[in-house]
């Protein structure tokens, strides 16, 4: 058998996947696992599918390809990662490609690069999206690393990444070190906020104007039909549809209100706070999560805290459900927008030069969080990959204005009502405080000079000043 062009370490569901389908897609594959029955069940079942090399041992994997050899790391972030990567790198030889493709931290990514390029090694995070069936048959792939290692690892990803409807892979070099991991860890955040925002929709619907879920269903499926169209709505309305076999229920309505998460949307908040970069629909997504599994707080609370007053009614359903669709919409380009203004934030701190136009381009397929406007992201940073943010671009601002009416009486009548709604009612706020003339912030800084020193700059003459507030309250030139 001729010698494997890639290996896969690590063959739990994503990178049992990914293997297969870059057997699929033509390409002799090594294949190892900590645990070689996992590993042998793979060739046993998906053998067919194409050339794999089964390998007991990584001395075995290793030896089975061909150089400059192409490794891929499918293990569990953290730790497990580490351990691999150092026994890998015993075994390796200068040149050589490391890959890992898990959810890792981009900062343990840029320490790993660092280390292995002292040894003469390549080393990729990639970030891959799309869950068991993307892996599969394609995924969105954004690796980082070093540009020279994409000449041999770039073909062999594009081949087996997601197609947008142009023929286009959704794959390329994100930059170096830890880019890749960066764009996929804001990418997560972004799909935390979208899918908050399509909850909070929901609620409003359900809570609001009392429609079953099965016709909510229907009015998500009706959504997908246009601008809103993308994988998450559309799987919204399959899963609002799901009966439930024991009880005959709404699926949705015997599943736990308590929403888990795996840490990456708290990872971008923490770096958009380290950044100095405002992810409000993130943040409040997250924080969202979070609250629904504080179930002691939550039933203490329902005993104690009185609801609204205000009792939810709207002179015509179809307006309101409108009116749902426009804030839905509007919320969601600010999540995005949000993203984006991370990415370049982070693209400048770190000097990846990352084009976010490309990242809106390969997340059109594959990925969790693929849409159709993700081709008007796509264009407006063609037509200016400078944008201060996506919501000023010609086609963005007039979508999401002509939404502002809806969306202000969406979040009112949810505050109204005490329906709670913080994404929507968050990234209003946020565009709200975008296109102020001015913001309080000039009062906070005032407080911050009297208790601190902290001084503040004027609108009328250029400078830093700090007034005397426990003497004669003079200003003074800082």
């Amino acid at each position: 058998m001729p010698a494997a062009q890639i290996g896969v370490t690590g063959l739990a569901v994503m990178g049992r996947n990914l293997a297969r389908n870059f057997a699929r897609h033509g390409y002799t594959v090594a294949v190892h696992n900590r645990s070689v029955e996992r590993m042998h069940s793979l060739i046993a079942e998906h053998g067919d599918e194409g050339e794999f090399v089964a390998c007991e041992t990584l001395e075995d994997f290793v030896g089975a390809l061909a150089r400059p050899r192409t490794v891929v790391v499918m293990v569990k972030a953290g730790g497990p990662t580490d351990a691999v990567i150092d026994q890998l790198t015993e075994l390796l030889e200068p040149g050589d490609i490391v890959v890992d493709a898990g959810n890792a931290l981009y900062t343990d990514t840029m320490r790993r690069e660092k280390t292995l390029a002292a040894r003469g090694l390549h080393f990729v995070g990639s970030g891959v999206s799309g869950g068991e069936e993307g892996a599969l048959l394609g995924p969105s792939i954004m690796p980082g690393g070093p540009a020279e290692s994409y000449a041999t690892l770039g073909p062999m990803l594009e081949a087996i990444a997601a197609k947008a409807e142009d023929g286009t892979p959704c794959c390329t070099h994100v930059g170096p070190d830890g880019a890749g991991h960066f764009v996929k860890m804001v990418h997560n955040g972004i799909e935390y906020a979208d899918m908050q925002l399509i909850g909070e929709a929901y609620d409003l619907l359900r809570q609001g104007l009392g429609l079953t879920p099965a016709r909510i269903a229907d009015i998500f499926a009706e959504w997908n039909r246009g601008d809103l169209q993308s994988y998450l709505i559309e799987i919204t309305a399959e899963v609002l549809r799901q009966t439930d076999a024991r009880t005959g229920a709404a699926l949705v309505d015997v599943i736990k209100d308590q929403a888990g998460q795996k840490g990456t949307g708290r990872w971008t908040v923490k770096s958009a706070l380290d950044l100095g970069v405002p992810v409000t629909g993130i943040a409040e997504a997250t924080f969202a999560r979070a609250i629904s599994s504080q179930t002691a707080q939550r039933e203490a609370a329902r005993g104690v805290l009185p609801g609204a007053t205000v009792e939810f009614a709207v002179a015509d359903e179809a307006a309101f459900i409108e009116d749902v669709r426009l804030a839905l919409y509007a919320s969601k380009v600010v999540a995005y927008a949000q993203g984006f203004d991370q990415i370049r934030a982070a693209s400048d701190e770190f000097g990846w030069d990352i084009a976010l136009g490309d990242m809106a381009r390969i997340w059109r397929a594959g990925c969790i969080i693929r849409a159709r406007f993700l081709d008007r992201i796509t264009e407006a940073f063609t037509r200016d990959a400078g944008l201060p943010t996506l919501l000023v671009d010609l086609y963005f601002a007039a979508e999401v204005a002509g939404g502002v009416p809806a969306w202000r009486r969406v979040v009112s009548q949810a505050a109204l009502t005490g329906i709670p709604a913080p994404a929507f009612a968050s990234s209003l706020a946020y565009y709200d405080s975008l296109r102020a003339e001015r913001l309080p912030a000039a009062l906070i800084q005032g407080q911050r000079d009297f208790f601190g020193a902290h001084t503040y700059q004027r609108i009328d003459v250029e400078g830093t000043f700090h007034t005397e507030w426990s003497g004669d309250r003079t200003e003074v030139e800082a």
